[in-house]
């Protein structure tokens, strides 16, 4: 007779927390790194003399021209440097984050870009606005619930109704209808936003492979995220060829109509992954201000 393998069902498949298990442990253990993240915490975009470190690019107030920058400008990155406050992100993993931008340079150049540019050019914009469409429909539960969570019932409702007139008038939410016929505008928002509502800091900056920028509260809110996501639950195992196919059909879609933005990124930036780092510090901020 045959043993079942421990961490397996009856079926002999994986049981389908066990990569959120090791998500999470991967998680726990990066945040046992020094976070520099609260706003009234300690500086960490000082360097080893106490000296503030600024933008790359940016003259500070004291300073009266490029030729007084210091010399490690590609330091930590703040998200306000100019009046001194607001959230900071340091980038202590700084080795790693740029081997990493340029794995996932690479990717895009090769893989993603062509890719993109195929699947543009066999299926019309209509057809790709529908299936863009139909995954930010069944994205809802994520604001729903992440709306709810930090104190917004007003939107969380709102989302609601947007995903129950998109799944039945919107004809499974291939048509945006609840805008374009009633006008209900909604919230976009994560789990990441949720932990910063309840003043969890950014940590420090980090880059995944293949998932691009984040910091150890934004990767935390995505595997919440990832939860909450139907998607997820086309297979017993969060990671199998059904969830990996559903997702690259999303970032080709998506990526098919922005086909030339990270391109114009690349180009007007002096150092392309402190550009990325930097544009990401203010998204995350900016949406936490909405």
């Amino acid at each position: 007779m045959s043993r079942r393998k421990p961490g397996r069902d009856r079926r002999g498949r994986g049981a389908p927390g066990w990569a959120l298990g090791q998500a999470l442990l991967i998680v726990l253990f990066l945040c046992l790194f020094p976070l520099h993240a609260a706003a009234d915490g300690p500086d960490p975009s000082a360097g080893a003399g106490g000296e503030p470190r600024q933008l790359a690019g940016e003259v500070g107030p004291a300073q009266g021209g490029p030729e007084d920058k210091a010399s490690d400008q590609y330091g930590n990155v703040t998200e306000e440097e100019a009046g001194g406050v607001g959230p900071r992100i340091a980038d202590p993993l700084e080795s790693w984050n740029r081997a990493m931008y340029h794995v996932n340079d690479k990717l895009y150049f090769w893989l993603l870009k062509p890719a993109a540019k195929g699947y543009k050019y066999v299926l019309p914009e209509s057809v790709r606005g529908a299936i863009g469409n139909f995954y930010e429909n069944i994205k809802a539960p994520i604001r729903i619930v992440n709306n709810f969570l930090q104190g917004k019932p007003r939107y969380a409702a709102l989302e609601l109704a947007r995903f129950f007139i998109n799944s039945t008038m919107g004809v499974g939410g291939l048509s945006e209808c609840a805008t374009t016929c009633f006008g209900i505008a909604g919230r976009d928002t994560g789990f990441g936003q949720t932990l910063g509502t309840y003043g969890v800091g950014f940590g420090f900056y980090i880059v995944w492979p293949v998932l691009g920028p984040s910091s150890p509260r934004d990767t935390v809110g995505w595997v919440a995220d990832l939860a909450l996501t139907p998607t997820t639950y086309v297979s017993s195992q969060w990671i199998s060829p059904e969830t990996v196919g559903l997702y690259v059909l999303d970032k080709v879609n998506y990526t098919s109509f922005h086909l030339g933005d990270y391109e114009a990124l690349k180009a007007a930036a002096i150092d392309p992954y402190v550009a990325m780092r930097d544009a990401y510090v203010q998204n995350r901020k900016k949406a936490l201000e909405q």
